[in-house]
């Protein structure tokens, strides 16, 4: 049995503003990456090396960046934007799986009295919602997400599956948390006395602005005293380390396995790439970028572009990385110039 279509390539172009080039009737049934594509998809490329990768592929047509079409005729039927990834993204939000939604309470989620639910709330299986909570309207809570005690969260907001907002914490509209964040977690505050680890109570919470994600399995800690707070509209990936009293400014990103140690400061607009490391007490300007990988031990300044361990401007890493991979044939080098001299006369 074949596949339903999506549309046409025309009805396509009508979701994303772009415009046609070849034949609108072509059907879609699926959209894919171009290892993939088979005879009814769409698929897509951001650059020229993509677009003959795609035009070569068995896909039924491209989706492409306007800016790539040349006066050239093409093999297959092109659907071009001003950006694909930005109408990839509203293709795939058109077909995306239909997220819950409510007035709906499963009869094993356990909410307190005193709890304040909105209007068209969902509240999965074995969801747990504390006392003094608040819930915003159109908010979804998977099976098993937690709400603590004292606990904000905003509207149109989605907890998946085992997503925590611990005690006392809040989390604007729109926010996403993936299945196992834990937001509010304790803070990794000890003192070190008498030969043990005394431990610092935590005592503040963690504050996510209007359209945060946060990813699967990620951790944002709690303040010691104040608060941790996460901008509007910042995205985390999953297995990231937020430490206690991080400040994290607005449309920022960071990769997976990031980890940012305790009162870390992060402009607007910063972009980390996945496995960097960041020294605690440090403060990252606005716009900067920081490499996958990187060991941040200093103030990165603003539209800085920093890598390497430790990380430095990355041109600079980028040439140590060319002295150190050429540093075979210097040492070839002096040890024939080092035999010449040995030999008698």
């Amino acid at each position: 049995m074949g596949r339903s279509t999506l549309g046409t390539l025309q009805d396509l172009a009508a979701l994303v503003d772009g415009r046609v080039v070849g034949d609108g009737a072509t059907p879609v049934s699926r959209i894919g990456a171009v290892d993939d594509a088979d005879a009814d998809t769409l698929t897509f490329a951001t650059s020229e090396a993509y677009l003959g990768a795609a035009l070569a592929s068995r896909a039924a047509a491209v989706l492409v960046d306007e800016a790539l079409l040349t006066g050239e005729p093409r093999e297959k039927p092109l659907l071009a934007v001003r950006s694909a990834r930005a109408a990839l993204a509203r293709l795939l939000r058109a077909f995306d799986r239909p997220r819950s939604s409510g007035p709906f309470r499963h009869p094993s989620a356990v909410v307190d009295p005193s709890a304040v639910i909105g209007d068209e709330v969902y509240i999965g299986a074995n969801v747990y919602v504390g006392p003094g909570a608040r819930v915003g309207a159109r908010t979804v809570l998977e099976a098993g997400a937690h709400v603590g005690a004292a606990a904000s969260l905003g509207e149109a907001a989605l907890l998946y599956p085992r997503a925590m907002l611990l005690d006392g914490c809040t989390a604007g509209d729109r926010v996403i948390l993936h299945p196992g964040a834990v937001i509010g977690s304790d803070g990794f505050g000890y003192v070190f006395l008498d030969g043990h680890f005394e431990r610092i109570p935590q005592v503040g919470n963690v504050v996510l602005e209007d359209d945060v994600e946060i990813g699967a399995n990620s951790c944002v800690d709690r303040a010691q005293t104040g608060s941790t707070r996460i901008g509007r509209g910042t995205k985390v990936d999953n297995l990231c380390q937020i430490g206690h009293n991080c400040r994290i400014g607005s449309h920022s990103a960071f990769a997976a396995l990031v980890g940012l140690a305790g009162s870390t400061i992060v402009g607007d607009f910063v972009q980390v790439g996945g496995q960097a490391g960041f020294k605690g007490h440090i403060t990252i300007g606005s716009r900067a970028k920081i490499a996958g990988q990187s060991a941040v031990w200093g103030d990165v300044p603003d539209d800085a572009f920093v890598g390497g361990h430790p990380a430095r401007p990355q041109r600079e890493t980028l040439r140590r990385e060319v002295m150190v991979r050429n540093l075979p044939k210097l040492v070839a080098r002096v040890d024939a110039l080092e035999a010449d001299k040995k030999k008698p006369g």
